[in-house]
This record gives structure tokens, C-alpha cells and sequence, in this order.
């Protein structure tokens, strides 16, 4: 019996996707025991560099294939919103070598969680869209947007709680990005999640 060969789209999408889990556990482990700031970031520039190059793979093919399991601008939009995930999450960790933080902070750690969770039901996704089980991606899109609300809440109170306790205003303002940019990773997996629902509703 022969087995047809992977679609390079999808084969590759599903790299991507495994990426993202690999780079954001690394990134949710390492932020509640920050020693060493600078390996961090690097790590996670490395994670963000692979990213990059699974996106150059997918436009070169683009630009060679005639036909695609997808609409191209699928394809497109995908690839796009996967790598956005990996950019804020790595625009995330070069925050904090640039403003040595190296205390733990309760909020920065519920936000990592989210965002593991997050990128569990993502690859969940792209890994049934490979295997062409559009309806059933709407159970992790689903997930995906409660925890962008959660995020959202998340923020509120992590905001308040930064307004109401910490007194040193650069302080302030590095902790208050940090929380901002974290909360908008979690905009960009919705945003993975809203260009996944566009597919199930043009293919199914």
C-alpha cells in the first residue's frame, strides 16, 4: 500500500504549529524561574527564526503550485496569523532582557498559562485541518476565544493590581507592556482562530 505523501502546505503548517507549542512552553517555564535574561530571549529568537523560515517554505511554494489543498489566500492568511502568535510571544521575551526583569510576577505567569493553553488548541486545529476535519475545528476555536476572554479580564486586573501596588513609575510602565503585549499574543491566536473559522465556512 502506498501512502500519499504529505501536502508541503499543511506538512508544514503543522511544523509551525508544533513550533508554537515547543517555543510557548519554553516561553511559560522560563518566566516564573527567570535566571538568565539573555539566554531567554535568545532561545526564543531562535523559536521566532524557525518560524520565519517555515513562512519563507510556504510563500516559495505558493509561488511554484498550481494547485492548493486550500485557496492560496488561506494559505496566506494562516501562515500569517501563525506567525504573528510567535512574533509577540518573542517581542514578549526580548522585553525582558532589555528591561532586566528577572522577579517573578503572578500576572506575567497566568498569562504564559493562557497562552500554553492557547497554543495546545491551535495546533489541535491546524492538525484537523490537515486532516480535513473542518467542523470539528470549531471545538478548539471555541476554546481560543474563551481564553482571549480570560486574557482580556486578565489585563483588567492585572492593571489595577500594578496601579495599586507598585509605586516606581518605570517600574509601572515596564510591567504594564509586558502585560499589554502579552494579552495582545493572545489577539493574534484569536486571530489565528477567526481565519480558521473562514476556512470551514468556504470548504464545508
Amino acid at each position: 500500500m502506498l501512502f500519499k505523501k504529505k501536502d508541503i502546505f499543511f506538512k508544514t503548517l503543522e511544523e509551525m504549529a508544533d513550533t508554537l507549542v515547543v517555543a510557548i512552553e519554553y516561553f511559560s517555564a522560563n518566566v516564573v524561574k527567570l535566571k538568565d535574561v539573555s539566554a531567554f530571549a535568545k532561545q526564543m529568537k531562535e523559536y521566532e527564526s524557525q518560524c520565519d523560515h517555515y513562512t519563507h517554505t510556504i510563500l516559495t511554494e505558493l509561488n511554484k503550485t498550481f494547485i492548493t489543498p486550500i485557496e492560496r489566500e488561506d494559505i496566506m492568511a494562516l501562515t500569517k496569523s501563525l506567525d504573528d502568535v510567535l512574533d509577540g510571544v518573542e517581542a514578549c521575551a526580548s522585553r525582558f532582557e532589555m528591561y532586566h526583569i528577572m522577579e517573578h510576577d503572578e500576572y506575567i505567569a497566568l498569562f504564559a498559562d493562557n497562552l500554553v493553553r492557547c497554543s495546545h488548541q491551535i495546533k489541535k486545529a491546524i492538525y484537523l485541518l490537515t486532516e480535513k476535519k473542518l467542523l470539528a475545528i470549531r471545538e478548539p476555536n471555541i476554546a481560543i476565544n474563551e481564553l482571549e476572554n480570560q486574557a482580556d479580564d486578565l489585563l483588567r486586573v492585572g492593571i489595577t493590581n500594578l496601579f495599586s501596588k507598585v509605586k516606581d513609575p518605570i517600574e509601572l510602565i515596564k510591567k504594564k507592556e509586558i502585560y499589554e503585549r502579552l494579552e495582545q499574543t493572545t489577539d493574534y491566536c484569536e486571530d489565528v482562530a477567526n481565519t480558521l473559522e473562514s476556512i470551514i465556512m468556504r470548504n464545508s
